[in-house]
């Protein structure tokens, strides 16, 4: 018997499509018992992974996070002889796993660790982690699950398998950090709390922590060792400014570069921008310079309270500075208070203040060149969080409330319509929200779907703070509409955590706008999020939620689309007569709406139903029809996708050759597209190949699909490229390969719950030990595969039993 015809593929929709309605799951504890059989080919390649292909290593993604070197650096001998002293003699480990670097705001925390990391980077070779826990940061600091979900990705955990609670996240990070020498910097922390969850838990890692707290429950509890930071010494400090003016100034006296020192309190952040001040007025005499900063110093003294002589330090120069920067490079900084992410670009500063880029660019090189902001890479700027707060403080006293509104709404609308402009390149057909014409900003526009990703990546922090902002800041409608646009991105990424949060934030400002609109957008947004997570049952819930608001407001276009979700679940769930009823009645209201895409679509997946429902020829038909209106809408995704059931469908019919001719069209398509559609799509594209007596070329595809889904996280789909592997070694007759692939893909079918993937690849297990002469374990197999599938009702799982019930009677006898 030939089970490899039965190998059939997970559900689609509009979203499968880019891979997104059938996600790779949450991460789970293999039990080393599960994987019976030959060990050398039963291997885990984590604690979520599969099997080993002949001749595969697992991947060892080596980060390399670490910002720059630190420009201008002075002595701190001993500090960093001290932390040299965690480096044990030899290579292989460290003497102290964690360093806690603390000291007041601006002594230089950053710089040492930065100084010290780089010195020592050939002792971690397999490489660096970095994050700014940004603990003082006037926004939100950063939670550790966050910092986790970038760093289990940044050493090769596809999104989509990150998990969701925290404790999980750690202990997949320390699984995977087990065994390397990589160096983790945690910069800004406020509390031991937010650094805990972060820590390598390994003697071969070494995690550096910077905080302005004494954190005494990292060293009393977790081990650390403390090197707190003084002030700079009094030479150290003069050595400092005259390291920075020396190429610009000559001839200043010692004397006031003490003096400048000592009123810059020996701070190593204040004592850079007096620096790059005085080095800017090279003719200006020091002493006047002096004069200037003794008089804000005074000034500060008269307005503050507290005992603190090296923040009002600080805030004298900072003030200082700032006063001396002309208006336009003013305002830019004060502004820069409001942007609500960690970092920006030109062009959002240029929509921030409502000028031209060519009108921000030099103010921009003015505050980085004045030290009052930082480029962290080409083309992005970001804050030291003291003169993050100073900004805020400014922008609080010098400009009106009406006009720091107007300042935060360009700069929203400017992420609302950007974000638009990255989707109409990257997924034209996806864009489901009506936006008004951007009224003072001037959005970015992409050449390429390469650029418009590469924003995307770039922006994604900020364009979940910047939806948060606008639900916080009374602007409602940018909430819902930035979440609705996102929902499109984060779906193509399983990014699960910051689909969730926007869609929340979404759903909870179109509720406060009243807009039943918007809330049925963040419905669907949400429901869809539960269906990519497996989370079938408040899937339901949300769409037929959003179902009911389209029904009472009329909207039809809405209305099929949610019918057709219900149909999707429907399909999820195999109860195939209800999926072809939900179909065919959005099928029904497209039509009349004229709409072509979504026409075709539908033909798909009523197709898709008929082929599971074991109807080929009419799925044939469907999928013919559906092809021609994708072909002269030119939508190269959906073609692909019905060029793939079209493959299976005339596989089945024994029509190979044709078959072959569309699962061959359908992967050209996916290799200039879309590394998900292609992973997808290989599978099938072997059982074509096993179909046409060619098992090894099969091999291939399958090794090669199963590389692609663990990249991208999809463990359901990996399986299933498992098993094909299995199918493909049976037929060249390596019973035991087949039996360990079989095996690798049934354990995680079965950890996902999916009862219809696990009955067919138990009876590919039982018919390889059969081959094999095991059988017992065969007729093991063959009866759990039965049982299951006794739990669907229709002609093709029927159709199924009656095979299996033949193989058991066929073992038995």
């Amino acid at each position: 018997m030939r089970w490899h015809r039965w190998g059939l593929p997970t559900r689609g929709d509009e979203v499968d499509v880019v891979g997104s309605d059938e996600p790779g799951q949450r991460p789970a504890q293999v039990n080393r018992s599960e994987l019976s059989g030959p060990a050398e080919l039963v291997q885990a390649r984590d604690v979520y992974g599969g099997v080993h292909f002949h001749g595969e290593a697992a991947a060892q993604e080596r980060p390399q996070q670490l910002p720059g070197d630190v420009r201008g650096f002075v002595n701190r001998v001993e500090e960093l002889r001290t932390l040299n002293r965690l480096l044990t003699q030899g290579d292989q480990s460290v003497d102290v796993s964690l360093s806690v670097i603390t000291g007041t705001a601006g002594v230089g925390k950053t710089s040492v660790a930065l100084r010290w990391a780089h010195s020592v980077l050939s002792r971690f070779p397999d490489g660096q982690l970095y994050a700014n826990l940004r603990g003082y940061d006037p926004g939100e600091p950063a939670q550790p699950d966050q910092i986790l979900d970038r760093f289990l990705r940044a050493l090769g955990v596809p999104p989509s398998a990150v998990p969701a609670d925290l404790d999980d996240r750690a202990a997949l990070y320390r699984s995977r950090l087990a065994g390397r020498r990589v160096l983790v910097l945690l910069d800004n922390a406020a509390s031991a709390r937010q650094v805990r969850p972060l820590l390598p838990g390994t003697g071969r890692c070494l995690a550096v922590v910077t905080s302005r707290n004494m954190l005494s429950g990292l060293t009393t509890r977790d081990g650390g060792r403390r090197l707190t930071l003084r002030i700079l010494a009094e030479d150290d400090a003069v050595t400092l400014l005259r390291d920075v003016t020396s190429p610009y100034r000559s001839g200043d006296d010692p004397a006031e570069l003490t003096e400048l020192a000592r009123l810059c309190a020996r701070l190593p952040l204040a004592l850079r921008i007096a620096a790059e001040r005085a080095a800017s007025r090279p003719f200006m005499p020091l002493g006047e310079l002096i004069d200037n900063l003794r008089d804000e110093s005074a000034l500060w003294d008269a307005l503050t309270a507290e005992e603190d002589e090296e923040s009002d330090a600080v805030r004298a120069v900072f003030a200082w500075s700032y006063r001396a920067l002309n208006p336009t490079s003013a305002r830019l900084f004060r502004l820069l208070g409001l942007h609500p992410g960690p970092d920006l670009s030109a062009p959002a500063a240029a929509a921030l203040t409502g000028v031209r880029l060519s009108q921000v660019r030099q103010p921009l090189d003015a505050l980085v060149s004045a030290h009052l902001l930082e480029q962290s890479s080409p083309g992005r700027y970001q804050l030291h969080d003291l003169l993050r707060a100073y900004a805020v403080d400014q922008v609080r006293h010098l400009e009106s409330a009406e006009d720091r509104q107007a300042a935060l709404r360009r700069e929203l609308d400017w992420y609302l319509h950007t974000a638009d402009a990255a989707l109409t390149r990257t997924l034209p057909f996806n864009r489901t929200v009506p936006l008004d014409p951007p009224a003072d900003v001037t959005p970015l526009t992409f050449a390429t779907n390469a650029e418009a990703d590469a924003w995307f990546g770039a922006e994604r922090d900020n364009l979940v703070a910047a939806t948060r902002a606008a639900g916080e800041a009374g602007l409602p409608r940018v909430a819902w509409q930035l979440a609705a646009l996102l929902r499109s991105v984060f779906m193509h990424q399983n990014a699960f955590e910051d689909w969730f949060t926007t869609a929340r934030i979404g759903l909870a400002a179109a509720r406060t706008l009243g807009d039943r609109h918007g809330e049925a957008e963040a419905l669907e947004s949400l429901g869809k999020a539960h269906f990519q997570a497996r989370q079938l049952s408040e899937a339901a819930v949300q769409h037929r939620a959003a179902l009911v608001i389209r029904q009472e407001i009329g909207d039809e276009y809405g209305t099929a689309v949610s019918i057709n979700a219900l149909g999707l679940l429907g399909l999820r769930h195999r109860h195939l007569t209800e999926a072809l009823s939900h179909f065919g009645e959005s099928l029904a209201i497209f039509e009349r709406l004229g709409n072509q895409r979504w026409r075709a679509l539908l033909l798909s997946n009523l197709a898709e139903t008929r082929y599971e429902l074991g109807e080929l020829t009419d799925a044939a038909e469907l999928l013919d029809r559906a092809l021609v209106v994708q072909r002269e809408i030119d939508d190269r995704g959906q073609e692909g996708n019905s060029l793939f059931f079209l493959s299976m469908t005339l596989r089945e019919l024994g029509r190979t050759d044709e078959a072959r001719a569309a699962i061959e069209s359908a992967t050209a398509i996916a290799e200039g597209m879309s590394q998900v559609w292609l992973g997808h799509w290989l599978v099938e594209y072997a059982r074509v190949l096993r179909a046409s007596g060619r098992p090894a070329e099969a091999l291939e595809a399958v090794h090669r699909a199963a590389t692609i889904q663990r990249r991208l996280g999809d463990r359901s789909r990996e399986a299933m490229a498992l098993d094909g592997a299995g199918e493909a070694y049976r037929e060249l007759g390596q019973s035991d390969e087949a039996i360990a692939f079989h095996l690798r893909a049934a354990v995680v079918h079965r950890q996902l719950g999916d009862d219809w993937q696990l009955a067919l690849t138990l009876a590919h297990l039982a018919a390889a030990l059969e081959d094999a002469g095991r059988r017992e374990e065969a007729g093991q197999h063959w009866r759990e595969a039965h049982s299951l599938l006794a739990r669907f009702d229709d002609a093709r799982a029927a159709a199924l039993r009656e095979d299996v019930a033949t193989s058991i009677s066929t073992s038995i006898g």
